[in-house]
């Protein structure tokens, strides 16, 4: 299966494998490794951003809410820098 393209799955082997990676960035997440956390989550939104409307209605909510919204807090664009201020702000 690791050799299979993206476009050989079928549509509900391809539902699966994006329900997978959520779920494997999940475990990084709650690892704390947000390196291999960040890299999971970049494969998953690729396939998950593949998906017709019906395909990401099949995965289960809280997946999907994970994948779009709180890991984009801080994994997105817009995310806070991982440098705190708060030592330049006490001298």
């Amino acid at each position: 299966m690791a050799t299979k393209k993206k476009q050989e799955l079928s549509e509900k082997e391809l539902v699966k494998e994006v329900c997978r990676r959520i779920r494997v960035a999940r475990s990084y997440w709650d690892a704390h490794n947000n390196a291999a956390c960040r890299g999971e989550r970049e494969k998953a939104l690729a396939l998950y951003n593949t998906l017709t409307k019906e395909q990401k209605d099949q995965i289960p909510q809280q997946l999907r809410i994970w994948l779009r919204y709180r890991s984009e807090k801080y994994f997105g664009k817009n995310r806070t820098s991982p440098k705190s201020s708060r030592k330049k702000s006490q001298r």
